[in-house]
């Protein structure tokens, strides 16, 4: 099973996948706080009312989550290509709201960064609320997975040993197509990539992850309440631009997509930001 948050004819709505189409949950406008995995399963689908997804604006998967928690540093071979030590605590920061878009949303550069990379990611979308969830329950809690490309200004990010100024530019981040619910997908061992112009430029797969998405659900709710529809960022694998030699950062006329198997891609044009 699937969901996806869209809009159509100038209504917000969530559907079910069904092959090519979405079919309408009764009630339900967008994923969020307020649709656990319960009350998603429990909605009346309204299949007389079923849209082809191509005649839909796809919105982020959860347009207003209460928190984005990201993990940097969460595949080895990105760990090595930073000249960083192994973590021992995963490395989190921020996003908000504000930052996501739609998967096919073009991604606007802002003219005040020249280092504008890519970096693809899994998304986990929770699905039922909890705090110090242990690891053995950890996936009960969640409702299913994304493709996401967590956009970053690397100029900004590090004029700080912190983070947020380079990772949480407004409009920025790319989650979608669909939630796919983990009965869906065999996540341990998933193949993600992200691809550049046509050129494949990350690749790994999701075994390689220092820091489970168990553990990860475990240690956050350790300092705070998990909610439904919070998005949890796994991390990245090797290929940056940034570390690249030569750099490779994105610009006006680029495309660049995350694909990860069983779960769906993110594709975006890249554009100028047009100011008012």
């Amino acid at each position: 099973m699937a969901y996806a948050t869209y809009e159509f004819n100038g209504a917000r709505g969530v559907g079910e996948v069904d092959g090519d189409h979405l079919v309408p949950l009764e009630g339900i406008t967008e994923i969020g706080v307020s649709t656990p995995i319960d009350v998603l399963a429990a909605a009346p689908r309204r299949r007389a009312d079923s849209v082809a997804i191509n005649d839909v604006t796809l919105l982020p998967v959860v347009p207003n989550p209460t928190k984005i928690l990201c993990v940097g540093l969460n595949y080895r071979d990105h760990v090595t290509e930073t000249k960083r030590d192994l973590p021992t605590y995963p490395v989190m920061f921020a996003k908000y709201a504000s930052s996501l878009i739609g998967a096919y949303d073009d991604i606007a550069v802002p003219p005040e960064s020249e280092q504008v990379d890519y970096e693809g990611e899994l998304a986990v979308v929770i699905g039922r609320s909890g705090r110090r969830i242990s690891e053995q329950n950890a996936l009960d809690h969640v409702l299913g997975y994304s493709a996401a490309n967590d956009i970053t200004m690397r100029d900004f990010q590090y004029k700080t040993h912190q983070w947020i100024q380079g990772k949480a530019w407004d409009a920025s981040t790319p989650v979608g197509p669909t939630v796919v619910t983990p009965g869906e997908v065999d996540i341990t061992a998933a193949g993600i990539r992200t691809i550049v112009n046509g050129e494949k430029v990350q690749e790994s797969d999701l075994s390689y992850l220092i820091f489970s998405i168990a553990s990860l659900i475990s240690t956050i709710s350790t300092f705070t309440t998990l909610e439904p529809g919070d998005i949890i960022l796994t991390g990245t694998p090797g290929g940056v631009g940034y570390r690249r030699d030569p750099q490779l950062f994105l610009h006006p006329g680029d495309s660049v997509s995350v694909e990860i198997d069983g779960v769906g891609t993110v594709r975006n044009s890249v554009v100028a930001q047009q100011l008012s």
